[in-house]
């Protein structure tokens, strides 16, 4: 379901495909279209979730391990608050993890549910993961949330008693280089498959995205004028693991050009905030959670006051008048749960990024000038697990 509106973000399609952003843009932009479709599949897919989920989610010792590399991994910190509120024991832990270290992070006599989050699924730590994940934990599941119906994580799960695939649309399967609806959408499946977010939760934040696709470019084309060299993204809880994801988009986009950052408000005056300069961009992510929401304030207002930054804003999804043009609200999320928030924050973050990128002269779907950093990881060799012993022993 690609966009097909002629201009995204005030800039032409056939501009954006002759500058190498066709691709970008357009995931970017079909995000609010897709997520009630994403709500509706799983809707779709209730009673056989719940077959598969039911009995394992009844299980008083059961552990729920989010994984994923890079931005997959991000949506397990995102998802991991959530599950932890709903009285599940819930880690959010790397494929890259779990391949170095099996043993520190996979507990074998502890029924285990392996949540991979996987854009084509190839990845090679996603597969290793799985296999490593069988051959350490005596009772071990599988739920894989994959955009690709080719990918080797997909495949695994067909046909395994132990295992359940939730397949994206084809539109989700990204084909720029930066993750965007692949991230938003998996999320947003993890999140309806365990019922943390109750149904029609993608009504408010699909308006709330739309809003900032149509109504502000202007504010984001301010930004990318600023030419800032850093940029820190802050947010509590769930909104920290955003966070970490809006700071590797624009280190993706803009091919490590831009210096970017992530910490909570509260962590961040625990050394990170020595990083703000004159050249520093400030992104607080304010959560609707009235506890978090006062310490993300008094960092906010902590940063303004230090008047080092080149410029503090907040999202928000709430009006703060006292903030003036430092807060950017975004309608019709004022109640909503954080998870949910994280969908229009996200595309204001993306969309930036993709605008940044543009203003240093890359190419958005292929922002690796160097070739080095590819869509999906490559390079990577994979030491069996029975390996281990004999290197120990030597």
């Amino acid at each position: 379901m690609l966009v097909a509106d002629r201009n995204i973000l005030g800039i032409g399609t056939e501009r954006l495909d002759a500058a190498g952003a066709g691709a970008t843009a357009r995931e970017i932009a079909q995000q609010p279209a897709v997520w009630p479709e994403i709500e509706a599949l799983v809707t779709d897919q209730r009673s056989a979730l719940d077959a598969f989920l039911g009995p394992l989610l009844a299980k008083p010792d059961l552990r729920i391990v989010l994984t994923g590399a890079g931005t997959s991994a991000f949506i397990g910190e995102c998802l991991a608050p959530a599950l932890l509120g709903g009285g599940w024991r819930a880690d959010a832990v790397p494929t890259t993890d779990l391949v170095s270290g099996p043993r520190q992070f996979l507990q074998p006599k502890v029924p285990t549910l392996l949540v991979s989050f996987g854009r084509s699924g190839n990845s090679p730590e996603s597969v290793a993961a799985v296999d490593l994940a069988d051959g350490v934990v005596d009772e071990i599941y599988h739920l894989v949330i994959t955009c690709n119906a080719d990918g080797a994580l997909c495949r695994m799960a067909q046909g395994r008693a132990n295992a359940y695939a939730i397949l994206l649309p084809d539109a989700t399967h990204d084909r720029g280089f930066a993750m965007t609806t692949s991230f938003t959408s998996m999320l947003l499946a993890a999140a309806g498959a365990f019922g943390v977010l109750a149904p029609g939760a993608t009504a408010g934040p699909s308006a709330a995205a739309a809003q900032v696709l149509a109504s502000m470019l202007p504010l984001l084309d301010g930004l990318v004028a600023q030419n800032f060299s850093r940029v820190v993204y802050l947010g509590s809880n769930a909104l920290r693991g955003l966070a970490r994801e809006a700071s590797l988009k624009l280190l993706e986009l803009t091919d490590g050009q831009v210096v970017a950052l992530f910490d909570s408000p509260l962590g961040f005056r625990h050394g990170p905030k020595t990083v703000v300069n004159a050249d520093t961009l400030v992104v607080v992510l304010l959560s609707n959670d009235a506890r978090a929401r006062r310490y993300d304030l008094d960092l906010l207002g902590e940063l303004r006051n230090d008047r080092r930054a080149g410029r503090v804003l907040a999202l928000s999804g709430r009006d703060e008048p006292a903030l003036g043009d430092a807060c950017i609200t975004l309608d019709g999320v004022g109640q909503a749960p954080d998870l949910a928030l994280a969908l229009p924050y996200i595309v204001f973050c993306q969309a930036f990024a993709l605008l940044q990128s543009l203003a240093l002269g890359l190419r958005p779907d292929t922002p690796s000038v160097s070739g080095t950093v590819n869509r999906v990881v490559q390079g990577v060799t994979i030491y069996p697990l029975a390996e281990d012993s004999d290197v120990s022993r030597g």
